[in-house]
């Protein structure tokens, strides 16, 4: 999408709103220059993203209703989700209150029953709940382009399972999927069942890592994921060993 000048919604140091060329009512979030959320204020279920649909056919294949997101920017995902199933909850846990702001402001984020957005740290939020308070957790949040690594620890993966039978987690990767390992490796400490959705294990990318208390419906699941407009290729559990979990810092 171009930087030109008439495509320029508002500016706030780091954080860039610009309307899409392409699609009248789009409108992209940067950060850093970094994409970091994309939403159409005319309809609420488009996910301009791949990884965002890719979460969303895993949400579907579980039967997720109440998602934690971990990290929101313009609640996306959250949105459309609600748009989908008015009868849904979507708990937000965004860390930058600018970001909030501007999506309040340019990108149609506003209060509806059933999305409840807060600011602050989504561990500690998770680290609170009651156990099998939800359905399911996403973890999209980055700095830089990686996931905060306090995220997706061992530890902290199994307090997600505490509270949830599913856990995603967005990862930005490189060919090979060091990354998407590492976290797939503490997701199956603290799950029975993992995988994976992206492009391929050759190429880089977001992947949607996923671990989870029960098997997915593989069949649909793969055919889904294939029918895609960016077409994923789902990873089991065997194609993602390699790597072991991130471990706390603090323990011993």
């Amino acid at each position: 999408m171009s930087r030109s000048r008439n495509l320029l919604v508002t500016a706030d140091g780091d954080l860039v709103v610009e309307r899409d060329p392409d699609r009248h009512s789009g409108r992209m979030l940067r950060q850093q220059d970094m994409e970091a959320s994309y939403v159409d204020l005319a309809d609420p279920r488009h996910l301009e993203f791949d990884y965002l649909r890719w979460a969303r056919l895993v949400l579907r294949t579980f039967g997720a209703r109440y998602v934690l997101h971990v990290g929101g920017a313009a609640c996306t995902l959250a949105r459309a989700l609600l748009a989908e199933d008015s009868d849904s909850r979507q708990d937000v846990y965004e860390l930058d209150e600018r970001v909030l702001e501007i999506a309040r402001k340019h990108l149609g984020l506003r209060r509806q029953p059933g999305l409840k957005v807060r600011v602050g740290d989504g561990r500690a939020a998770i680290a609170e709940r009651r156990p099998q308070s939800a359905d399911a957790i996403f973890i999209d949040a980055f700095i830089g382009a990686r996931v905060p690594e306090h995220l997706v620890t061992v530890e902290a993966l199994h307090d997600c399972a505490r509270v949830a039978p599913l856990t995603l987690v967005n990862v930005v990767d490189i060919a090979g999927l060091a990354d998407t390992r590492a976290v797939t490796a503490g997701l199956a400490e603290a799950y029975p069942h993992v995988g994976a959705l992206c492009a391929g294990a050759r190429r880089g990318g977001n992947v949607i890592a996923f671990g989870s208390a029960t098997a997915p419906d593989h069949r649909r699941l793969e055919a889904t994921a294939a029918a895609d407009p960016a077409p994923a290729r789902l990873l089991r559990s065997r194609e993602l060993e390699g790597v072991g979990g991130l471990r706390d810092q603090t323990a011993a």
